[in-house]
C-alpha cells in the first residue's frame, strides 16, 4: 500500500513539472543579422553590392523601386503557451549604394526606432466573383453559334 502510494506522489509530480515546463516561454530568431566583425570590413565608397554579397551573404531584401539598398533583418519572437507569438526584438541593417552600385552607408534600426508592421495579404477579386457555379456552367448555352461549329 504505501509503495503505490509513493507511485502516485511521483506521478503526481511528474505531471506538475510537465505542467510547469510548458508554461514557460520560448524564444525564436527569425532571419538574419551579418556578425559585426563583418559588418566593420565594409567599407563605403569602396565596396560595391558584389563584394557586400561575398562577405555577408545575400540580403534578405532589397530596395523595391531602384534597387539601391540591401536590407539585412532579425526578429526575436516569444511564444508562451497558447498566446500569439510577440515580437520582442527586431533589428534591421539598411545598406545603400549609389546610382553606381557601390556602398554609400550602412545603417542599423532597432525596434525602438519604429513599429512592427503587420503585413496583410490582399487578394483582388473577380468582376464574376457573385456568379455561380451554375450560372458560370450554363451562361454561355445562349451564346453558341452552331454555324462556326460546323464549318459554315
Amino acid at each position: 500500500m504505501r509503495s503505490r502510494m509513493a507511485m502516485g506522489k511521483m506521478a503526481l509530480a511528474v505531471v506538475v513539472m510537465t505542467g510547469l515546463g510548458a508554461c514557460t516561454a520560448q524564444y525564436r530568431t527569425h532571419g538574419y543579422m551579418p556578425p559585426e566583425e563583418d559588418l566593420q570590413q565594409i567599407v563605403p565608397g569602396v565596396d560595391t553590392k558584389a563584394s557586400v554579397e561575398d562577405l555577408i551573404g545575400v540580403p534578405n531584401a532589397s530596395g523595391v523601386l531602384d534597387n539601391s539598398g540591401y536590407y539585412y533583418i532579425e526578429t526575436d519572437m516569444r511564444h508562451f503557451a497558447w498566446q500569439r507569438p510577440k515580437v520582442v526584438g527586431r533589428e534591421i541593417l539598411a545598406i545603400t549604394f549609389d546610382e553606381a552600385g557601390v556602398v554609400e552607408n550602412l545603417t542599423t534600426y532597432g525596434l525602438e526606432d519604429g513599429r512592427v508592421v503587420t503585413l496583410n495579404r490582399r487578394v483582388t477579386q473577380s468582376a464574376d466573383s457573385n456568379i455561380g457555379f451554375i450560372k458560370k456552367l450554363f451562361g454561355n448555352i445562349g451564346g453558341l453559334d452552331l454555324g462556326g461549329l460546323i464549318g459554315g
